[in-house]
């Protein structure tokens, strides 16, 4: 299986969470956190990081609730998911994001969020799904 660059997103109205990783080394790293005023700020942040890591695939968060539901957040990520298939032809994948955040906090051992940590979670739950 030839190495696959990926980046995951844990997607929020305010600002999202980024995460690298790559399926060779089946490891995730957080990468950066986005804020944007507008929907094109946002688009034009996340295209500027397609460009420089050409990932093959995409990860996005799916926030569900805790018996595994839909709420409004889901439809956000879902959205925003479907517009990355969209506007830049990639493969993007949906994944459970339940408990990332305070996975997140316990590995930085804080209780404040960090969504980029979070998205290096939420991806790193990818990747050992697939390596398994």
């Amino acid at each position: 299986m030839p190495e696959e660059i990926l980046l995951a997103f844990d997607f929020g109205l305010k600002k999202i969470g980024v995460a690298l990783g790559n399926t060779l080394t089946g490891q995730a790293r957080p990468l950066c956190i986005l804020t944007s005023e507008t929907r094109q700020q946002r688009f034009d942040q996340v295209a500027a990081l397609l460009a420089e890591w050409q990932p093959e695939r995409v990860v996005v968060g799916l926030p569900l609730t805790l018996d595994g539901g839909e709420q409004p957040a889901s439809q956000h990520s879902r959205r925003f998911a479907h517009q990355l298939e969209g506007r830049f032809r990639l493969r993007v994948e949906l994944v459970d994001e339940r408990g990332s955040s305070l996975e997140a906090q316990r590995i930085l051992g804080t209780h404040a969020a960090d969504d980029a940590m979070a998205a290096a979670v939420i991806l790193q739950r990818y990747l050992d799904r697939a390596g398994s």
